[in-house]
C-alpha cells in the first residue's frame, strides 16, 4: 500500500515538473557571445493576467492615463510622493505646468497632471522617448500608491 502511494506521488511530481518545463523554456547564456537570456512563453500563457509586471512589454496608451476624483493639486502631490516612495529618480519638477520628469528602469518618464474640473484630474505617465515597451509595474506601483493614499490629507509644513 505504501509502495503504491510512493509510486503515485513520484509520478505526480515528475508529471508536474514536465508540465512546468514545457510552458517556460529558458535558453542558456552562451559563454562565447554577449547574448542575454530569453524567456519563451507558451502561447497559452500569453494573456495579460499571466505576464509579470517586471518583464518589459508593449503598454497601451490607455493604461498610461488614469482619472481620479480629487483636486489637481492633491493629485500632483500624491504623484510626486508615489514616485519618491517607489525609489524612482526625480530629475525635474514643474509644479506650475504640473509635470514630473523621472527615471525608472533605466528609462525617462514624464508624469503630468491635468485638471478636468474642480473635483477631478487626470494623471498621464508616458515614456519620454515614446517607446511604450517597458515594465507595467512602473505604472501599477504609482497607481496603487495613489489609490492607497488618496484619502490622506495634505499638510503644509512651512
Amino acid at each position: 500500500m505504501e509502495r503504491k502511494l510512493i509510486i503515485i506521488l513520484s509520478i505526480f511530481i515528475i508529471g508536474t515538473k514536465a508540465f512546468c518545463e514545457q510552458n517556460y523554456v529558458v535558453k542558456p547564456v552562451s559563454a562565447v557571445s554577449n547574448t542575454t537570456q530569453t524567456l519563451q512563453v507558451n502561447s497559452s500563457n500569453t494573456n495579460p493576467q499571466n505576464v509579470s509586471p517586471t518583464i518589459p512589454q508593449m503598454i497601451s496608451f490607455e493604461k498610461c492615463t488614469n482619472k481620479y476624483n480629487v483636486a489637481v493639486d492633491k493629485l500632483y502631490f500624491l504623484t510626486l510622493a508615489s514616485i519618491n516612495a517607489n525609489n524612482f529618480i526625480i530629475k525635474e519638477i514643474q509644479s506650475k505646468n504640473g509635470y514630473i520628469l523621472f527615471n525608472a528602469a533605466n528609462r525617462e518618464f514624464l508624469a503630468s497632471v491635468h485638471r478636468v474640473d474642480n473635483n477631478s484630474a487626470i494623471l498621464k505617465i508616458v515614456p519620454a522617448d515614446n517607446n511604450y515597451y517597458f515594465p507595467l509595474g512602473i505604472l501599477t506601483n504609482i497607481y496603487k500608491y495613489i489609490d492607497l493614499n488618496i484619502t490622506t490629507q495634505i499638510d503644509e509644513l512651512g
